[in-house]
């Protein structure tokens, strides 16, 4: 490497957040990225690994020791070709990323991994200001034709490699808007809509055929698709979400969470919805769930102007610090605190939701909740108890339900379609092929592996490319 002493004479040093009241007027993005010196001092940490464990963490295989080395060096138009060479959209992942690659970091052995996030943004980031990032268009067409049906970031990844490879590619999306959860479920304050949509400019360029406010099985029948297109590819997401069937679940007031942060993008995007206004302002709002969702409902919420904000989560608190010796390098289980934790709720675990609590007039008011304790059976699996006695309510007139995904959804165009589903309700596809039970249907991102990662929908909608691209051609040159 550029530096082998680097990680030695400097310290890890990463972007840092504008204060707190400042931020929480707006949803505008409020990352302070790092200085230009600053960058190549944290690309010096790179340590040459003999086994560069960062790539075990990426789901992308991102090239992480050269690009870090190439910053180091200032040579940030090569360190991009090197990372788009894996990753079509770094400025999605460098952004919201939890970045397991770090957790992979030999340097995570003393918890101060390699700044590989921050790096790899400011690497995008660059290129775009620069003019660096620019259409690539085939020198050749093919006419093979085909559909894509989900637009989020496995759906895009998939778009932009066919059409890379010379094939007709038509987008399909329900929404208005391209960008699936990136767009309509991820808050502005952690990924503004206009980075999305200069990507999508350049797809366009390259010949990708957007068709927006389009439901496949719905407004276009799944026949008509099957007929008009040499190849199908589902990318849909898993958008069934965890339901919490208690006493009271229909009341005011309790929302799947996606509906509530759905909305709020659109209304920031000035986009029209026919639903009733889901609003946290002047409300104590309970968010059930510990995961990322919830914690984008407690940022939002925050900014809305709720007057209390409590976030539970059925598990046992995760200790703050991991057992290296335990869990390196993979990702481990350990207490997260995001930005927006940092702007303010309580957090409490151990606590399960028996019942929601309305007035006269079915309104939301409370929640009943218990203490409940976790322990091994005769076989070491864990089971939950509830703890007798431990009954207390949460006051709250919005319940925001962020407890995950199950599976996609059935209905219409996979039922339709009548492709296989996997034990947990997927769409059955290995990732060798990709292919379903139907020969000319393929799947990828959370349709195939259910709810996960926008890094894994970018890694798979690439390798479904590839696959799809060898299924029309017989031979493929792009890469994994």
């Amino acid at each position: 490497m550029g530096k082998p002493t680097g990680f030695l004479e400097h310290d890890r040093h990463d972007r840092a957040y504008a204060p707190v009241k400042e931020r929480v007027g707006h949803y505008r993005e409020f990352v302070i990225p790092l200085k230009d010196d600053e960058l190549k001092t944290q690309g010096a940490r790179c340590m040459d690994c003999g086994i560069p464990y960062c790539h075990n963490g990426c789901p992308v295989m991102n090239i992480i020791p050269e690009f870090n080395d190439l910053t180091y060096h200032g040579n940030m138009k090569t360190a991009l070709e090197i990372l788009h060479s894996t990753n079509n959209f770094p400025e999605f992942t460098g952004r919201i990323c939890p970045a397991p690659c770090e957790a992979s970091c030999t340097l995570n052995l003393e918890d101060h991994p390699v700044t590989i996030k921050t790096i790899e943004c400011a690497i995008i980031d660059r290129g775009w200001a620069e003019g660096w990032v620019k259409p690539r268009i085939p020198k050749t067409r093919t006419d093979k034709t085909v559909a894509i049906v989900g637009a989020g970031p496995a759906g895009m990844a998939c778009a932009q490699q066919l059409a890379r490879a010379g094939h007709r590619v038509s987008l399909f999306e329900k929404n208005t808007h391209a960008g699936g959860l990136l767009r309509y479920g991820i808050p502005d304050f952690k990924l503004d809509k206009s980075i999305i949509d200069r990507r999508l400019g350049q797809m366009q360029t390259e010949g990708v055929d957007f068709r927006p406010n389009t439901c496949i099985g719905v407004d276009v029948p799944v026949a008509k698709l099957m007929a008009d297109f040499d190849a199908i590819v589902l990318t849909g997401g898993a958008e069934k979400p965890r339901d919490l069937p208690i006493p009271g679940r229909e009341l005011n007031g309790v929302h799947f969470a996606l509906e509530f942060l759905t909305q709020q993008n659109r209304r920031n995007g000035n986009e029209a919805f026919n639903e009733a206004d889901i609003l946290a302002t002047g409300k104590n709002v309970l968010v059930i769930g510990g995961g990322d969702t919830g914690s984008d409902c407690v940022g939002t919420s925050v900014r809305q102007g709720a007057t209390s904000i409590t976030q539970i989560e059925i598990l046992p608190k995760p200790p703050a610090k991991e057992n290296k010796l335990a869990t390196w390098p993979n990702w481990p289980q350990k207490l997260r605190t995001s930005s927006s934790h940092e702007e303010g709720c309580t957090r409490d675990w151990n606590v399960v939701t028996k019942a929601f609590v309305g007035d006269a007039n079915g309104n939301l008011k409370a929640a009943k909740c218990m203490r409940v304790e976790w322990k091994p059976d005769d076989k070491g699996q864990f089971q939950m108890s509830e703890i007798a006695g431990s009954e207390f309510e949460i006051l709250c007139e919005r319940a925001f339900l962020a407890m995950g995904f199950v599976h996609p959804v059935h209905e219409g165009l996979i039922d339709d379609l009548g492709v296989n589903k996997d034990g947990r309700g997927n769409v059955a596809a290995d990732t060798e092929n990709y292919q379903t039970s139907n020969a000319k249907v393929f799947a990828a991102g959370d349709m195939r592996r259910g709810q996960s990662l926008v890094v894994w929908a970018i890694r798979e909608g690439r390798q479904a490319a590839r696959a799809v691209d060898e299924f029309l051609m017989g031979s493929t040159e792009l890469p994994r």
